[in-house]
């Protein structure tokens, strides 16, 4: 299936390059073009002028943007290019409505949304091992899925347009709460004067083990934050599952929690860090 890729970022750009080693990309197009003509050099693809003319080449268009807006912008700039049984798939991070909103602007035109949200990283990202979480007509992530097999390990389908961003708010969530634990819990391991190496080998082999644990406790404790998952994009997210849970009557705390620290690092300059830079603030409480 002819596949063109917009958003050519951190995701993006490792994305494009397995579906290319898979015999799948025909085209990319991205906001800022030095990035498309890199890897379309690097991959022989059509480089693409606007999204539209993208989606004329493509029978599979993959968005992986930063923010709603974004997302609805990009479907707009689609909708020209587009006819009936071509499909859209977004692995972006955005609100449930927002995936429901880009379904409902492609629907007379006869194209197929799909929301395609990840988790994994840039790891993965690079690997092709993410874990997907599809929300659509499960004959349309079916059709997909030989693509969908070059970037992910696992397709998971949800339910409807919308199931997979409800999936990937509880994922955020869960990570939130994840990285509190770990990065405090190392903190207090250092002021206690431990060889953390092996406090992460034997805790990593029992009930507190994590992904976060493995590949972020070493650096945690080393103080890298190489970009990972930037901290200012774990905010977005948990600003989209703050507004979702309020709309069900809810407060999430440990989300609250971790936003108010997440804007103590950016103010600080972090906010292009990992996540796993939440280890600072933790650090900072030990004397």
């Amino acid at each position: 299936m002819k596949t063109g890729v917009i958003g050519l970022g951190a995701m993006g750009g490792p994305m494009a390059l397995n579906l290319h080693r898979a015999g799948h990309l025909a085209a990319v197009w991205n906001r800022t073009r030095a990035k498309a003509e890199a890897i379309a050099a690097e991959t022989g693809c059509a480089l693409a002028a606007d999204p539209a003319e993208l989606a004329r080449h493509c029978e599979f268009v993959i968005t992986c943007v930063s923010a709603d807006e974004d997302l609805l912008a990009v479907i707009d700039a689609l909708l020209p290019g587009l006819e009936a049984g071509k499909i859209v798939g977004d692995t972006s991070t955005v609100s449930a409505d927002t995936a429901r909103e880009a379904a409902r602007r492609l629907q007379p035109g006869g194209a197929a949304f799909i929301d395609l949200p990840v988790s994994g990283g840039v790891e993965g990202a690079r690997k092709g091992t993410l874990a997907m979480m599809a929300g659509g007509s499960a004959e349309v992530v079916d059709r997909a899925r030989p693509v969908l097999a070059a970037l992910a390990a696992r397709v998971v389908h949800m339910g409807p347009v919308g199931s997979g961003q409800a999936t990937k708010a509880v994922n955020q969530i869960m990570v939130a709460g994840i990285v509190q634990g770990i990065s405090e819990a190392l903190a207090f391991g250092q002021a206690q004067g431990l060889d953390m190496d092996k406090v992460i080998e034997v805790i990593g082999g029992g009930a507190a083990a994590s992904w976060l644990l493995q590949h972020r406790g070493p650096t945690m404790v080393r103080g890298e934050y190489d970009v990972g998952f930037k901290v200012a994009l774990h905010l977005k997210d948990l600003r989209i599952c703050q507004e979702m849970a309020a709309a069900k009557g809810a407060t999430l705390e440990t989300v609250a929690a971790t936003m108010e620290q997440y804007r103590s690092l950016i103010e600080q300059g972090h906010g292009d860090e990992d996540i796993s830079s939440l280890h600072r603030l933790k650090r900072a409480q030990f004397r």
